[in-house]
């Protein structure tokens, strides 16, 4: 039998919280590190080429293991998955608190980055199986949204505490106690879920080979592209590995058209609604990895803020995200429908990263960077839980998993292109800038500029697609009555 939709005994909001709670631990690790960076170096010694490895190390494992980790959710139970990755990645964050070495650290790190993909592969789709459908379903999904962009603000204060207050150790220790709350929580909270099982016959059961494909496939894609911020577009080895990946991932999809039992169904592609909001998703992480990671770089180098200073300043954006996200989005998704909140969101977003791009190297935070952070908040507040309900509108319980783990490897590919193609340019301008006898920081300025422009065509891409390819979206109103949309009576079947 297919997995069951979850139910619970406990509250249904107490299993949301725990996820949410699971959700952000992810996040704030991926964005807590970014501005502790300059600590790790002088405490282990590392090299400015090995120091690009503490990120890398993470990003690669997780990238990679999502699609399969999240399949996994819908064949053992999302339960018993999710848990399992809690546990590895609490576990490896210790060890990444307990590194003396390089070595020793960079190993954690992609430990970390395993647990991490196997905690927030089925979590999404945990979450958008608590309620059926409605209000509730999209107050859910608000949450997690505000979780996963709440996380990504508040990771830089966070990690500016930690960083000063205590040691460079702590933005890994944290995860600890969050990790065995989590645990202790979740074995009695989360409702029990039996799975599709591993061998249960036709049409059951998991695609190993699929499996090698896509997980191969993912990991050598993302770590050329990571890799090619350091070495060039050009260099032997991302000429190498790029198209290696790629002639692994059209294996994979060759194999999913015709596998009994494909690791991710094709079909669920016929649902505009998922493949809009996964094309929407890659193309707005892709920008927004460039207010977190140039919006910190312009407070510390340009402006010469400290690591705990430039984190209190991503704060207002994490409170107006937070405001949207669980107080509003869920009303006004069910009075305009996905769709026109989609957009909305995507226009402030773009206008949010024009407005950075007019940030001064002697500039005011409170002029310069303040406005645009508090429209970014309201704009991606506004678009992420919009965007997360279209995705998951039209899936069915027993492929919540898979289409999660989707959902998310969609984005840390965004994340990690978007972030590779915003810092070759702005490092080109910058050289460029330099070149011509501009200061330091007027050179690092117009990089910046370069930047968030570029980020503000990949927000007004999402919207462009959003508008044409979800022309026919229903609204809230009708998802409510009938959750799957016309012509995916086959993927719910």
């Amino acid at each position: 039998m297919p997995p069951s939709p979850v139910r619970a005994r406990t509250s249904p909001w107490l299993i949301v919280a725990l996820l949410c709670v699971g959700q952000m631990m992810i996040v704030l690790d991926q964005n807590i590190v970014n501005v502790a960076l300059p600590a790790v170096q002088r405490g282990l010694g590392l090299s400015s080429g090995n120091l690009v490895w503490v990120v890398n190390a993470y990003v690669i494992p997780f990238g990679g293991l999502l699609l399969l980790a999240g399949r996994l959710g819908d064949l053992l139970g999302r339960k018993t998955v999710f848990l399992t990755g809690v546990v590895l990645f609490s576990a490896a964050s210790v060890l990444c608190g307990l590194a003396d070495s390089e070595t020793a650290l960079i190993a954690s790190r992609f430990l970390q980055g395993i647990g991490g993909a196997i905690t927030s592969a089925c979590l999404l789709g945990m979450v958008a199986t608590v309620f059926p459908e409605g209000r509730k379903r999209a107050q859910a999904i608000a949450a997690y949204s505000f979780a996963s962009a709440g996380g990504g603000a508040a990771g830089p204060l966070l990690g500016g505490v930690l960083t000063e207050w205590l040691d460079w150790h702590w933005i890994f220790f944290i995860n600890a106690p969050i990790g065995a709350v989590l645990v202790l929580a979740g074995v009695r909270a989360l409702p029990r879920e039996r799975g599709e099982g591993l061998r249960q016959g036709q049409g059951q059961g998991i695609d190993l080979l699929g499996a090698l494909l896509v997980t191969g496939g993912m990991t050598l894609l993302v770590y050329a592209i990571v890799d090619a911020e350091r070495i060039g577009w050009t260099a032997a080895r991302t000429l190498l590995l790029g198209p290696l990946a790629l002639l692994l991932l059209i294996g994979f999809v060759t194999r999913q058209a015709t596998a009994a039992t494909p690791l991710l169904p094709l079909r669920l592609f016929r649902s505009r609604s998922l493949a809009a909001a996964n094309l929407v998703q890659f193309l707005l992480i892709a920008g927004m990895f460039g207010l977190l990671f140039f919006g910190t770089l312009y407070l510390q180098r340009v402006r010469g803020y400290g690591a705990l200073r430039a984190g209190l300043g991503f704060a207002p954006i994490a409170v107006v995200i937070a405001a949207v996200s669980l107080g509003l989005s869920a009303r006004l998704l069910t009075r305009f429908g996905p769709r026109a909140l989609l957009l909305t969101g995507l226009g402030l977003v773009t206008t949010a990263f024009v407005l950075l791009s007019f940030a001064r190297a002697d500039g005011v935070y409170a002029v310069d960077f303040l406005p645009a952070g508090l429209v970014m908040g309201l704009g991606f507040g506004l678009a992420a839980p919009a965007m997360t309900g279209l995705g998951m509108a039209a899936v069915a319980p027993a492929e919540a998993g898979i289409t999660s783990g989707l959902f998310n490897t969609t984005q840390q590919l965004g994340g990690a292109i978007g972030l590779t193609v915003l810092s070759t340019l702005a490092n080109a301008r910058a050289d460029a800038l330099a070149a011509a006898g501009k200061s330091r920081a007027d050179a690092l300025i117009g990089g910046y500029h370069t930047a968030f422009l570029t980020a503000a065509g990949c927000a007004l891409a999402a919207l462009l697609v959003g508008a044409v390819l979800l022309k026919a979206a229903p609204s809230a109103h009708a998802v409510e009555e009938n959750p799957v949309p016309h012509g995916m009576d086959a993927v719910a079947a």
